[in-house]
């Protein structure tokens, strides 16, 4: 039965994961994940979207657009937040493995990975975190973008990336920070990780000099040229950290 008790550190947990994978308009008590979720908690939908408002309150990126959330929240609702903030590679899987504990399942079957592929032992065990977690992390950056790309407004989920603004390789610490992450086609994808186009600090697409130098070429015309300079389209939730904007325009970018 529904409770009014405080909210726990596992609840507050597995609420934020649902924020995580919501488009802010979506945060409301009709939405049927909002109804499952507060369902395995024991909380109404309607004190679960109230939750997932005060988490909306402390994000940035809203704030920067005018939108507050709700005006009341908890002082765990912030410690939380922060939590996610100081490690993401480790709370994205520790809410991903409450969830399944909640529901009944292995992780590997709550969270929909393949692992017929992998080896027994400790390896197959770190496989599975890093695909639990490259899930949550494509989940986020999709919600954030309401599942489209950027750059083209392309809205085909099948064809979107979650792309890292710094490699995966190169920084562990931010793998499943949203904040280091775009949502591009599989075509701009496939461009930026190999640094022919970039995003500039103030969110602008700018080419590589090396793509310019092709001439009279219609493909490269109507799926790059046309898009350098523009303003690319900004997520409502977790916006680019322009730090991570700025190693890859000097570290990956081919200028």
């Amino acid at each position: 039965m529904p409770r009014n008790t405080n909210w726990t550190r596992e609840e507050l947990i597995v609420a934020y994961n649902l924020y995580c994978k919501l488009p802010f308009g979506r945060l409301h008590n009709r939405n049927p994940e909002i109804i499952s979720l507060a369902s395995l908690i024991g909380r109404t939908p309607s004190a679960l979207a109230w939750k997932l408002s005060n988490f909306a309150r402390l994000d940035p990126s809203l704030q920067n657009r005018g939108i507050s959330g709700a005006t009341h929240g908890s002082r765990r609702d912030k410690e939380i937040w922060d939590e996610f903030a100081h490690d993401w590679e480790r709370l994205s899987f520790e809410s991903e493995e409450l969830l399944a504990q909640m529901k009944g399942k292995p992780i590997e079957r709550a969270t929909n990975i393949d692992i017929s592929d992998l080896p027994p032992g400790m390896e197959r065990e770190a496989i599975v975190r890093t695909r639990v977690n490259q899930g949550f992390f494509r989940s986020t950056i999709l919600a954030a973008y309401n599942s489209k790309c950027c750059i083209t407004d392309l809205a085909i989920p099948e064809l979107l990336n979650a792309s890292h603004i710094v490699p995966w390789a190169i920084d562990p610490k931010n793998r499943v920070n949203p904040q280091n992450g775009l949502c591009l086609n599989a075509i701009h994808d496939r461009a930026f990780d190999r640094g022919l186009l970039t995003i500039t600090p103030d969110y602008r697409v700018k080419l590589s000099p090396s793509l310019k130098a092709i001439q009279d070429d219609e493909a490269i015309e109507n799926l790059l040229f046309r898009y350098d300079g523009c303003e690319i389209a900004l997520p409502d939730k977790f916006l680019p950290d322009v730090r991570f904007i700025e190693y890859h325009n000097q570290y990956v970018f081919r200028e």
